[in-house]
């Protein structure tokens, strides 16, 4: 009774080492298209940001309205949102791959 036990759990663990070795060659989880995605949402989210810096005035008493521009207020928000939606869709894209 013990052997046949024992051959069951060699028959267990034999089982188990081989599907141990299927499951680490797995398939990366970025592609490069997911990498260069990721690249230029950065690159947008980099510009985005550099377009909303700037517009004060040297003398603290004195009020500029240059922080009124059009590129502050509407261009550089809309490059920050594209930017991150981007970065959301190169994290969540995956392609299709054929069944095997």
């Amino acid at each position: 009774m013990a052997k046949v036990i024992q051959v069951e759990n060699k028959a267990k663990v034999q089982s188990n080492q081989t599907t141990k070795g299927k499951s680490s060659s797995k398939k990366p989880l970025f592609r490069k298209t997911n990498y260069i995605l990721m690249v230029v949402g950065v690159v947008l989210l980099g510009l985005g940001y550099i377009l909303l810096s700037g517009g004060g005035s040297k003398d603290p008493d004195v009020f500029s309205d240059a922080i009124f521009d059009t590129r502050r207020l509407v261009v550089s928000p809309i490059l920050i949102v594209l930017g991150l939606v981007i970065e959301i869709y190169a994290i969540m894209w995956h392609p299709k791959t054929p069944k095997e």
